[in-house]
């Protein structure tokens, strides 16, 4: 997922070349293949990512077809990524331009060729060209079900005929979109944790094989297990491109709730221990707490009510981090300068509190599907702790 003016600019110019070839020339010699790249170390590279590559067998020539491409500089790009209206589109150049920057970066490629008809790569070549014409070019994109991964997907299979939906969309390893983005950005712990914490249960849904295709490396897997009609595998051939020089992401989610639950319990001993020798002083420290949490709690507000991101939308997470807790920024400020609260203080307290242990009931109703068991067991201890600890 990246932009380079240059890149699209030779784009332009392939296409228009193309455009004056008879249709004859794109006939045969041709060969389809699926261009995997391996995650990279910005925070938009975590996902990895992949692309179509279209190969004149005859020449060696290859041309390469990215759904990746952005401008930051477009009017509104800032404020359409906060509302979740994002646009990327296709773009299609020379395959050693697209490898360079990969090269460059440590990021290893492999490419599967695909056993595709003449008929089938000819249509898919001219599909994909067609698609990559400026006036084409643009599509609404989504994290989850309309990215670079699964625009390559689904241009595959319909040169398949459906044949990867049908093979891929009755199974499931039980991956979620949860487990796979906290998986792939655990390198980066606060993006893995920001995932966690700000996606709802939408995102907590067992993926068929075929959902999967979001992530370029599982759709790379699932190729490889597809058979075409005569029973031959659809991946004829695996090469590695460019060696990978990265560390790699967990092979599976990394779980955290027995950190969380001591952690959780530690804080609310602490706590308890403070509030009983030094309340101003706990009064300070929850301060920029009760700060951040209302922050929090606001952001996830403004992601369910004011943008598109849907699979934020209704997070209970804001059970436990609630946007209430900035009503309790006076009563904190004056008691840590030892002056008596209000009785809203205690009021807002054990609303906060309360909140935190709607949390913790949800979690038994089978029909809630959000997996945030671990923010739980972090949170519920500290909130009914404070609410003890400072009531009086």
């Amino acid at each position: 997922m990246r932009r380079t003016e240059f890149a699209i600019s030779v784009a332009g110019l392939l296409l228009a070349l193309l455009a004056f070839l008879p249709l004859p020339a794109l006939a045969g010699g041709l060969r389809v293949g699926l261009l995997t790249m391996e995650p990279g170390e910005e925070f938009w590279e975590r996902f990895g990512h992949d692309a179509i590559l279209v190969e004149d067998s005859a020449t060696g020539a290859g041309v390469s077809y990215n759904y990746g491409f952005f401008d930051m500089d477009e009017p509104g790009f800032v404020g359409n990524f906060v509302r979740g209206r994002m646009y990327y589109q296709l773009v299609a150049l020379p395959v050693e331009a697209d490898l360079s920057s990969y090269r460059e970066e440590g990021r290893g490629v492999t490419v599967q060729w695909l056993n595709l008809d003449e008929r089938q790569a000819r249509a898919l070549a001219l599909a994909l060209a067609d698609n990559a014409r400026p006036e084409n070019a643009r599509y609404r994109y989504e994290y989850y079900t309309a990215n670079c991964a699964t625009k390559v997907r689904d241009r595959l299979d319909q040169a398949l005929g459906g044949l990867l939906q049908k093979q891929l969309s009755g199974r499931s390893q039980g991956n979620s979109y949860r487990s796979e983005s906290v998986r792939l950005a655990w390198p980066a712990k606060w993006m893995a944790l920001g995932f966690d914490l700000g996606l709802a249960g939408a995102a907590d849904r067992p993926l068929a094989r075929w959902e999967e295709g979001f992530i370029p490396m599982r759709l790379r897997d699932s190729l490889r297990e597809v058979k075409l009609a005569d029973g031959r595998p659809l991946v004829s051939a695996e090469q590695v491109l460019l060696p990978n020089r990265l560390p790699l992401p967990p092979a599976e989610t990394p779980h955290w709730r027995l950190p969380a639950l001591l952690l959780g319990v530690a804080a609310a001993l602490a706590v308890l221990l403070l509030g009983r020798r030094r309340p101003r002083l706990l009064a300070a420290l929850a301060l920029p707490f009760w700060l951040l949490a209302g922050l929090l709690g606001g952001v996830m507000l403004f992601l369910w009510l004011g943008s598109e991101h849907t699979f934020a939308h209704g997070n209970e997470n804001m059970l436990l981090l609630s946007p209430l807790c900035l009503f309790l920024l006076p009563g904190a400020w004056r008691r840590a300068r030892g002056k008596t609260t209000t009785p809203s203080f205690r009021f807002w307290l054990w609303s906060v509190a309360g909140l935190a242990a709607l949390a913790g009931f949800l979690r038994f109703l089978p029909f809630l599907p959000q997996q945030n068991l671990e923010w739980v067991l972090l949170l519920l201890p500290l909130h009914w702790a404070l609410a003890r600890a400072l009531e009086k």
